[in-house]
């Protein structure tokens, strides 16, 4: 049996560099006999570092080797031809497809959760689907036998979540062979298994005439850990790990497991998964060999760090039993040279401070630099930073197609569908950036005019309640309308396939998959398929529909949109390798394997984030997976920390975190605090670093806004003026200043909930309608109410929460007037406006209505669906509104209205005791409470306003900012006035 070669490149080596120098020096510049070699690598970036590394290495025009990328499961890579040849015989069965075969375990799972009486919709099979897929593939990687499971005992241990989750995995193996057959093909994972090991009985039957170098493979499945062993055995084969630790204690070494059963107790020590060194340690064991066999690789190359280095990083990642040793280690072996780490207060500090960083590498000649992390956020941002200096350096780990534009256009058109073009979706939608991109500017200000006109309360569903509202919305708002009326046509008339496809609430998914597709290409045209994104878009929808007919049987349409954003969440795109930056990258912890960089930037250094809080698995509980002999969820751990400790290899790193995440404090990863306890105070801080990052974008100290207080001219001033607007003009006169000099007004929020304006408007309605069309017959009432209520555009919360206080406000509205006209009072007029010359100012005014009372006079009666004004806002001089109008009135300003104001009253629709609904007047015939006297309110109004006019329209007082914030409440121009800033120090 010929001795296995084996080495082990150690973490301070720059992996694939150190590699290709020991491959050079071995083939002796022989071009022919390192062409004839093979490099076995673990994936597909690993194989495209090794090439890079040879052309370092090279300088000159240098012939490869074949570089074969053994597959990876996480990257979705499928193993090398070189491994797959076409003649092979007998030949592999094809693998069936991914989406093919989630599709039909989709289906299975929806099924079998079905007739277990616990449903789910389709995006959750889909979502199951995938964990099952998964699942599947380790068991066949791990070589475990579906049949175990049926010989697992749950016990009264497991809880019935997990045992009903067992129950129903059984089932689905049970179910599964018959329909991968009839799908014609075989699981990914068991024909990858089915390659490796054909491919290492090929080579103990006759061995390649070149080399063969297996390199940096940590995958321990067994299958891998065969061919391994195979190639070490080789007359020309060798093994190279990455990081294997050869110096590790023995103690230490054995304590990681896996460990045999205590033959007394019967019981197993915990395997410490979550250590570095378990992965390989186990590999070595698969392959049958010891840690003593595997010798150090010779070769080095110019991107090494010094070899301290190395063993304390092995110190750091010590199991926690042993970290003990730490206080014995000399001063030599805690200092980390080279390691610096940086701790920001935010994460935008932290992609800050990074940019810096690798914008100060490009300052030096010839360096280069990577940013590792998992935080994929945390990578946009640092690109955008580095963008603003014209530094494009892409995420080699790829954006999810679901944020690129294809992927976000797919997105809205399913939400404005589902959603029955509710004004959100649908202006999200309309405005999104691929949408009629060739005729942009003429577009969009159709759908501008279509904004303003869809802002407030939400219309009634459907294409059809948009072109309802447009017609009949408000009357206030009608040019809005009558505007976007006018452009309407154009957009629907793309939206109308998609709302005829979407029509049901339940449809078949290759249906709603073409739907989708017609409906892009017609809002998109071309843009929506072009660049890799739109092409992998394309791809994706193809795909999909065309093994959709072996998923579930149909979809709710509220439905598709999250089972569409959770397949293009796995879509990853990325630059082609010849469309990057020359001098710096990024990397995921994956796509950084085997890289190398002068200086290595290791980011997002929290916990949760680096290391990744294990997902749980759906289908097999922790203890079911320990008895199959599958991985513990907890060795992604593992492979986290074996992944940190080969990237601080790098001459020179950085570590970086932020002290809280956009939403709490953040605790410093496991690795960070580990390192900071063995260095001490040996462990290095970027301060420089952490200063240029709060000072880049520091504003200087703040200078806080003194309150404002305008004074525009005379000729600016206006001489008209509403009785709603005085309030406002005395209580916050710089609110007064922005609405009518600056004609500054707010908008509606989109799809927004109906205020108590809105609310108000819709009852006088009602009542306007009641009075004009019925005569203000009380038996009438009732039927206006329910009409309001019954109406498809009315919003669910005047349904659910108004409907009991608006039906019996408005029954005692009937029965108050029914009593009044029995005494002799009746209604003049309603919702009537008009105006007069007051105090020099011409005042207008609109009425909720005027009654003849039984003595010959006006009543002034405003309606409202709260509280009426209080009597101290009153005598202060506020809410003298009626007032003012009894005012307008007794001037002649109303038409058909003549008469002397003798009755001001709020008829207000607010719970008093256990009824709702209330008459109150701030005006009182003897003046009792506090109140005006009834013949003085008319004068009491006309003087208080006098004051305000003279002061403000016809005088040169500034509109000082809220004058009187106790009778301010709105706060539309808040941000204006910058009230923030001096509200309580500048009063």
């Amino acid at each position: 049996m010929p001795r296995p070669r084996l080495y082990t490149i150690p973490a301070h080596r720059a992996f694939a560099d150190a590699l290709v120098a020991g491959l050079l020096r071995r083939t002796g510049g022989d071009a022919l006999a390192l062409a004839r070699g093979i490099v076995l690598v673990p994936n597909n970036r690993g194989a495209l570092a090794v090439r890079d590394a040879f052309v370092r290495a090279s300088g000159a025009g240098l012939v490869l080797p074949r570089i074969v990328a053994l597959g990876s499961d996480d990257l979705g890579e499928a193993v090398g031809a070189a491994l797959d040849p076409a003649d092979a015989e007998p030949p592999v069965p094809p693998a069936i497809a991914p989406l093919k075969r989630r599709m039909a375990l989709a289906r299975l799972v929806e099924e079998e959760r079905a007739a277990a009486g616990r449903p789910v919709d389709a995006a959750e099979a889909v979502r199951l689907a995938g964990e099952l897929a998964q699942t599947l593939d380790q068991l066949a990687l791990e070589d475990v036998a579906p049949r175990r499971l049926a010989e697992i005992d749950p016990g009264e241990a497991l809880s019935d979540h997990w045992e009903a989750a067992l129950r129903l995995f059984r089932l689905l193996l049970d179910r599964w062979p018959a329909e991968r057959a009839a799908l014609g093909g075989i699981d990914p994972a068991e024909r990858r298994i089915l390659l490796l090991r054909r491919q290492a009985e090929r080579w103990r039957a006759a061995a390649p005439a070149g080399f063969v170098c297996a390199a940096g493979i940590t995958d321990a499945a067994p299958a891998v850990a065969e061919l391994l062993r195979v190639v070490a055995e080789l007359p020309q084969g060798m093994v190279a790990f990455a990081g294997l630790d050869k110096d590790m204690p023995e103690e230490e070494w054995e304590a990681l497991g896996p460990h045999l059963p205590d033959p007394v107790t019967g019981r197993t020590r915990r395997a410490i998964e979550v250590h570095p060194q378990f992965a390989p340690k186990l590999l070595l064991a698969r392959m049958g060999v010891a840690r003593d066999e595997v010798a150090r690789w010779p070769d080095g190359s110019e991107h090494d760090a010094a070899p301290a280095r190395g063993r304390a990083i092995a110190d750091a990642l010590a199991p926690a039993a042993f970290t003990g040793k730490w206080t014995g280690l000399p001063p030599a072996g805690r200092r980390l040279d080279g390691v610096e780490a940086a701790e920001l207060g935010t994460p935008a500090e932290e992609a800050q401070a990074v940019a810096l960083r690798l914008r100060g590498v490009l300052e030096e000649e010839g360096r280069t630099a990577a940013l590792v992390t998992p935080d994929r956020a945390l990578a946009r941002r640092v690109a955008a930073h580095c963008r603003r200096w014209n530094i494009d350096v892409d995420d080699s780990a790829g954006r999810p197609l679901s944020i690129l534009p294809p992927g976000t256009l797919l997105t809205a058109i399913v939400e404005a569908a589902a959603q029955d073009f509710a004004p959100l979706p649908l202006l999200t939608l309309l405005k999104h950036p691929l949408v009629r991109s060739q005729a942009r500017s003429d577009w969009l200000e159709g759908v501008r005019r279509l904004d303003r006109a869809l802002r407030g309360p939400r219309p009634a569903p459907g294409l059809a309640g948009i072109d309802a509202h447009l017609r009949d919305g408000p009357e206030r708002e009608r040019h809005v309308r009558v505007a976007a009326a006018a452009w309407w046509p154009e957009a629907r008339a793309l939206l109308e396939p998609l709302a005829a496809g979407f029509g049901a609430e339940a449809a078949p998914l290759p249906a709603l998959v073409a739907c989708l597709r017609e409906a892009a290409s017609a809002l998109a045209g071309e843009e929506a398929w072009r660049g890799p994104a739109g092409r992998a878009a394309a791809d994706l929808l193809a795909d999909l529909e065309e093994q959709a007919p072996l998923g579930p049987a149909r979809v709710e349409k509220g439905g598709f949109a999250p089972l569409l954003r959770l397949l293009m969440d796995e879509v990853a795109i990325r630059r082609p390798p010849g469309d990057r930056h020359p001098r710096l990258a990024i990397y995921g912890l994956m796509e950084a394997r085997l890289q190398s960089a002068d200086v290595m930037i290791l980011a997002g250094l929290n916990e949760g984030v680096w290391p990744g809080i294990p997902a749980p698995d759906p289908w097999l509980a922790p203890r079911i997976r320990s008895e199959l002999g599958l991985p513990g969820l907890e060795r992604s751990i593992g492979v986290a920390a074996h992944d940190f400790g080969q990237a601080l290899g790098a001459p020179r790193v950085l570590m970086t975190r932020s002290r809280r995440d956009v939403r709490s404090p953040a605790l410093a990863s496991r690795f960070w605090l580990r390192l900071e306890a063995m260095a001490g105070e040996r462990f290095a801080r970027a301060r420089d670093l952490e200063g240029w990052a709060r000072a880049l974008d520091d504003g200087g100290t703040p200078r806080p806004a003194s309150r404002p207080a305008p004074v525009p001219a005379a000729a600016l001033r206006p001489r008209r003026i509403s009785v709603t607007e005085v309030d406002r003009l005395k209580a916050d006169p710089f609110a007064f200043y922005a609405l009518r000099i600056l004609n500054l007004s707010a908008l509606d929020a989109v799809d927004a909930d109906p205020s108590a304006a809105w609310r108000g408007t819709a009852v006088h309605a009602v009542l306007e309608a009641w009075a004009r069309e019925d005569a203000c017959d009380p038996a009438a009432l009732p039927r206006r109410a329910a009409a309001l209520l019954d109406d498809p555009a009315a919003h669910p919360l005047l349904r659910a929460l108004w409907q009991p206080r608006l039906l019996a406000g408005f029954d005692w509205i009937a029965a108050r007037t029914a009593a009044e006209q029995a005494a002799g009072r009746r209604v003049l007029s309603v919702e009537g406006q008009g105006g007069a010359v007051v105090a020099g100012v011409e005042l207008s005014g609109r009425y909720d209505r005027i009654d003849r009372m039984a003595d010959g006079g006006l009543g002034i009666v405003d309606y409202k669906t709260g509280k009426a004004p209080s009597t101290a806002a009153v005598r202060g001089g506020f809410n003298l509104q009626l007032g003012l109008l009894g005012a307008i009135a007794e001037a002649g300003g109303f038409p058909y209205v003549e008469g002397r104001a003798t009755a001001f009253e709020y008829w207000s629709l607010a719970k008093k005791d256990d009824a709702f609904g209330q008459v109150t007047s701030p005006a009182d015939p003897a003046g009792k409470g506090g109140r005006i006297v009834t013949d003085d309110f008319v004068r009491a109004a006309v003087d208080s306003f006098a004051d305000s006019a003279r002061k403000w329209l016809l005088g040169e007082e500034p509109f000082t900012a809220k004058l009187h914030p106790e009778f301010a409440p709105y706060a539309e121009y808040d941000q204006l006035m910058r009230r923030d800033e001096w509200y309580g120090r500048d009063r």
